[in-house]
């Protein structure tokens, strides 16, 4: 039975990571009058080359809070936890458990375990250690347990070690990549300073910010939509969630894979939780 509202909740290392990864399809269940979080597990005080600590860590605050504003989603919070300094703790996997049941969330959305960035490995076990935990009513018993365990999904990636991501959802978001892009402009001490400065492309970066949107479309390419390595494979995925003829319209897709730990959902539980995909 189809619910009158999803619950979304993405969980993550630093301010931007879901942008890139499912920006797309948070707008989209947005626009659909669905309730969309964000939460950061840390505040991102260590991504950048001339800025750092606390006045950093007010800049990517106030980058997110626009960067929700242009996705429409309705929250995005920051954790108190330095950038490079997130390890699987007891404390922030209690913190996040209490996120996920406050949310009321039927949708959780997190990093796989496997990355190049230690905070990213540890935010992906975080979540997938809060997965069973969550409906348990004496963890964290401050905080009342969900009914039902929610489905938990992993966010997009090309790692192919220990193993490749499973393109088990395939969402189409040519109407919301302008937005997608609008949510990554917010964000200018990471795309058009941090970032390129680690790529060594800073140079090249346009000090017209009218110019600036193009040139990241430029700059990250197929990064911004699906998995570039894997395309068939993610295609012939798209054709069996919308059908052929609706799948060749599409262009650009956001890839989720299903996780073991939570719920385990029918084909008609995915259209619903996924209403964009009818």
């Amino acid at each position: 039975m189809e619910k009158d509202q999803i619950r979304v909740i993405a969980i993550f290392a630093h301010p931007d990571d879901a942008e890139v990864k499912m920006g797309g399809t948070a707008a989209r269940f947005a626009e659909m009058g669905h309730a969309v979080k964000f939460l950061s597990l840390t505040n991102g005080d260590a991504g950048h080359h001339e800025l750092g600590g606390g006045a950093l860590a007010r800049v990517r605050k106030a980058e997110a809070a626009e960067a929700a504003s242009r996705l429409g989603i309705d929250d995005y919070e920051i954790l108190n936890v330095h950038d490079a300094e997130l390890t699987p703790s007891l404390e922030v996997r209690h913190q996040v458990i209490r996120k996920i049941r406050e949310w009321k969330a039927d949708i959780v959305i997190g990093l796989r375990p496997n990355d190049y960035h230690p905070d990213h490995r540890y935010a992906g076990q975080i979540v997938m250690d809060a997965a069973y935990l969550v409906v348990v009513p004496n963890v964290v018993p401050d905080t009342p347990p969900l009914e039902k365990n929610p489905l938990f999904l992993y966010m997009q990636d090309e790692f192919q070690k220990p193993w490749p991501l499973v393109p088990d959802l395939v969402i189409g978001i040519d109407d919301t990549f302008s937005k997608k892009l609008d949510a990554l402009d917010a964000h200018p001490s990471q795309f058009y300073e941090w970032l390129p400065w680690v790529d060594g492309v800073l140079d090249q970066v346009p000090d017209d910010p009218s110019e600036r949107r193009s040139w990241l479309v430029n700059w990250m390419g197929r990064e911004l939509s699906g998995l570039p390595s894997r395309e068939e494979e993610v295609r012939d995925r798209l054709r069996s969630l919308y059908g052929s003829d609706r799948a060749a319209e599409i262009e650009k897709v956001e890839v989720f894979e299903i996780a073991e730990y939570g719920h385990q959902p029918t084909d008609e539980e995915i259209l619903d939780l996924f209403p964009m995909i009818k």
